[in-house]
């Protein structure tokens, strides 16, 4: 589900509210070795705990004084973001955030 390439995470497979748990303390413990970039290109199935995930990650790097980009953010995923009115508080890396108008 979650494979490291240098300060580069990927996270692979569904994130929904069965797999969200294992790959926050996977991933928390990946910002604290100091990756800064979390690739989501390979997110398959997903819910709103997906974006509930990628939030808890924002606040543990904060919490390290770390920064912290996502890059290929599903669809569904900025969809669901853009329902919750939180879509700019996820740092893409590439334009698949619509920018608001």
């Amino acid at each position: 589900m979650i494979r490291r390439d240098g300060d580069r995470m990927m996270v692979s497979g569904p994130l929904t509210l069965a797999d969200v748990a294992a790959a926050l303390n996977e991933g928390n413990q990946a910002i604290g070795e100091g990756v800064s970039s979390i690739d989501l290109a390979e997110v398959g199935e997903l819910d709103s705990s997906a974006l509930a995930l990628l939030l808890a990650w924002l606040r543990e790097a904060k919490r390290q004084n770390h920064s912290l980009t996502f890059a290929n953010l599903p669809q569904g995923l900025t969809t669901i973001a853009s329902l919750y009115g939180v879509a700019e508080l996820l740092p893409a890396t590439s334009a698949t955030v619509p920018a608001h108008h």
